[in-house]
């Protein structure tokens, strides 16, 4: 990966929606050349996707959380595609500690929260944090050259 693929990734992670001109504008390439590059860092891996950032509560989702899991290593397994068929899970990962999961959830309501977390009590002990502001939204990844490496 070079100086003009770090480009490309941070301008597509601004703004995926770019148009093939103008990321060539801004990397001093043709329109070709960028979209053979694109194509090559997609097969390679680096870009996973492309979606919409959305607003939760203003899609009727007024309840993000945070749920530590505790669960031993023999319910992966089962627990794995469970918590992937789950909706309203944004985010769920395997982290160190006194608990095995973190899971980023949202809600409409503190009773469907409630509902999820007794589901999630037939892998084991819960911890929940309820998200009362946001000061940081999720971001990008910094892709410039200092963190080439």
């Amino acid at each position: 990966m070079d100086k003009i693929d770090r480009k490309l990734i941070s301008l597509l992670q601004e703004n995926a929606r770019y148009s093939l001109k103008q990321l060539a504008e801004q990397v001093y390439l043709s329109s070709p050349a960028v979209s053979s590059r694109i194509e090559r860092l997609e097969k390679e891996g680096y870009i996973l996707g492309y979606r919409a950032v959305v607003d939760e509560q203003k899609l009727g989702y007024h309840i993000t959380a945070y749920v530590s899991l505790e669960i031993s290593p023999k319910q992966k397994p089962t627990f794995y595609p469970f918590i992937d068929a789950c909706p309203n899970v944004l985010e769920c990962n395997c982290v160190t500690g006194s608990y095995s999961m973190l899971i980023k959830v949202v809600f409409a309501s503190t009773q469907e929260l409630d509902t999820f977390i007794g589901q999630l009590q037939n892998f084991g002990n819960t911890q929940t944090q309820i998200v009362f502001s946001t000061a940081v939204r999720p971001r990008e990844v910094r892709v410039g050259e200092e963190d080439a490496g």
